[in-house]
């Protein structure tokens, strides 16, 4: 289990560290960042935390908009909200926020706020291949992200995940990739390249399973990632709280699926 605790106040960063450790279970690892960059970094360094316990008051970025970048990240992270404003407490559990406390923290209630963060997420074993798509695209091996060599090979795999492992001609690629671009055969061949790419960069992180290559087609194989998307489609109540409005954002060709996410949020509502 980790705990982190992200406040601009030191003081207050130091007792509310300290009262988490006392009171976690002994296996705990609590973390403190007195910067929302640090904490940011040091997610996307590839590590996670159950809880999140977040100062709103902040400045730079305020804890209401680290908790959505936070989210993006790491979906699973339940959040706590720590400020000394009652006022935020709307904005607060319109993010689905696990919990909200006014400072000065009491002890007992970080207790019972900890408590039901945990039973509301229960800690999940971290799946092997995960592909983030809210926000902006990213794949990760045992929570690591994979450095792409080229962009295009990157982004290819984005539209593979995309299609949720149906077929994609060569043309349709190339078609996703450069739009109007002709294809031509110099095109084809820079098309070539980015297939080798893409092979080479999942083989090297030891993921090349995930494709499958069959007769001039392209596709991945979906029980084989964990995907927010994928968790989304099939109603997972914490990727549906997860999406913040944006779906692969680097990329023209995801409207059309960001346009059906947002239909069917306001099917939900």
């Amino acid at each position: 289990m980790r705990i982190i605790c992200v406040d601009d106040e030191d003081l207050v960063l130091r007792l509310t560290g300290s009262l988490c450790r006392d009171i976690a279970p002994a296996d705990c690892e609590v973390e403190e960042f007195l910067f929302v960059q640090d904490a940011l970094d040091w997610f996307r360094e590839g590590n996670r935390a159950d809880i999140a316990l977040l100062d709103i008051d902040m400045p730079d970025i305020n804890g209401l908009a680290l908790a959505a970048k936070i989210k993006e990240i790491s979906p699973d992270t339940a959040i706590v909200f720590l400020t000394g404003y009652a006022q935020f407490a709307v904005d607060a559990f319109a993010m689905h926020a696990s919990g909200y406390l006014l400072k000065p923290v009491d002890r007992e209630r970080l207790k019972e706020e900890i408590r039901y963060a945990l039973a509301a997420h229960p800690a999940q074993e971290q799946a092997h291949i995960t592909a983030v798509t809210f926000g902006n695209f990213d794949l990760l091996v045992d929570g690591r992200p994979v450095p792409f060599a080229r962009t295009k090979s990157k982004e290819l795999l984005a539209y593979l995940i995309d299609r949720q492992g149906g077929s994609v001609s060569r043309a349709e690629a190339f078609a996703a990739l450069w739009e109007d671009a002709m294809y031509d055969r110099s095109m084809q061949k820079q098309l070539d390249v980015v297939f080798r790419s893409l092979r080479s960069t999942l083989e090297d992180n030891g993921i090349g399973e995930i494709l499958e290559l069959q007769r001039g087609t392209i596709r991945v194989r979906p029980e084989l990632i964990s995907c927010d998307l994928y968790r989304f489609l099939a109603g997972d109540i914490d990727a549906v709280n997860a999406y913040r409005g944006e779906y692969m954002s680097s990329y023209a060709w995801a409207e059309l699926t960001e346009a059906y996410i947002e239909r069917k949020l306001s099917e939900k509502r």
